[in-house]
């Protein structure tokens, strides 16, 4: 996600330097021959650009609008997993015990099951985001678990979910022993089905993309646009066509862009939601409550781009 304030113009229409160009030759060859070669039959001031304009900036709207709309949808369900994260760490924390006395050898094993559940937790935001990115997963696992056999886990085709289960089994070893009664087993339960609400949220929007007349139509209009641009221009601007017609021109295909930018937010692209950065927060305030002081460094952006 590109979070500079002063943005630079080259990255921020990044990929529309050769639709310019294109554009641009084309008006100048357009005016050269309504010029010099006299082809005033070209040029007719009764073409409605305006009305053209109005409807494709309509369809243009409408398709970005539904672009952000699973931008913004991928975001919100990443901050209700920093949510849950931060729950599901608390109930673990605070209601997993043991009824023998402190210093024993069970309140000792409680411990370490807690643990291990919320760095199962830690675990789990980085190896979904690796997986919504078609990165491999299981180096992030083997970072924040290093002593967990990985060969079971590893042959999975959901990583994230997998260890989910693992850790819904750890509680529901816990239960049985009495660390946790049906209330509290129940409450934690619950944060874990709404984790796995939000994965599929995810993964509904990673595996479902735009249909594609979203994306065909509004471009081959906005094409046909630009195209008609110097037509209409040409008998009023004269030798300024190519300036007025591609910067007109420009408006249009960057408004297109922002749709195609934003339309698949775990591309691994610097319009993505900012996935490194919010499971870098979820690790950090999970280890702050297992007491931990060496903590990661939070999320930078680099170069302009928040990863």
């Amino acid at each position: 996600m590109i979070v500079a304030k002063s943005e630079r113009l080259l990255r921020m229409i990044g990929g529309l330097g050769q639709a310019l160009l294109s554009l641009l030759f084309w008006d100048t060859v357009f005016v050269v021959l309504y010029k010099v070669f006299h082809w005033t039959w070209l040029g007719s001031d009764s073409l409605p650009l305006g009305s053209f304009g109005t409807i494709i900036g309509i369809i243009v709207g409408f398709r970005n609008g539904s672009a952000y709309g699973r931008w913004w949808e991928a975001r919100t369900l990443w901050g209700a997993i920093v949510n849950r994260s931060r729950t599901f760490a608390r109930q673990v924390l605070t209601t997993l015990s043991s009824e023998q006395a402190a210093g024993s050898q069970e309140q000792a094993e409680v411990a370490a099951v807690q643990r291990e559940l919320v760095l199962h937790q830690v675990a789990y935001v980085h190896v979904l985001r690796q997986q919504l990115r078609g990165l491999d997963p299981v180096p992030e696992f083997v970072r924040v678990l290093p002593q967990q056999d990985t060969s079971e886990l590893a042959r999975t085709k959901n990583l994230a979910l997998s260890i989910e289960t693992r850790m819904s089994a750890q509680l529901i070893a816990a239960h049985k022993r009495g660390w946790l009664d049906a209330w509290q087993w129940q409450a934690i339960d619950q944060s874990l089905a709404s984790l796995m609400d939000s994965q599929g949220g995810l993964e509904r929007i990673k595996n479902t993309p735009m249909p594609q007349q979203f994306d065909f139509f509004p471009r081959l209009f906005v094409q046909i646009y630009c195209l008609l641009l110097p037509v209409g221009m040409v008998s009023s601007l004269g030798w300024y066509t190519p300036l007025g017609s591609t910067l007109v021109g420009f408006m249009f295909l960057a408004l297109e862009k922002i749709g195609r930018d934003l339309e698949d937010p775990f591309e691994n692209c610097i319009h993505d939601v900012p996935m490194t950065a919010i499971a870098t927060t979820i690790e950090i305030n999970l280890r702050q409550m297992l007491g931990e002081t060496e903590l990661p460094a939070p999320a930078q952006p680099v170069d302009g781009i928040l990863w």
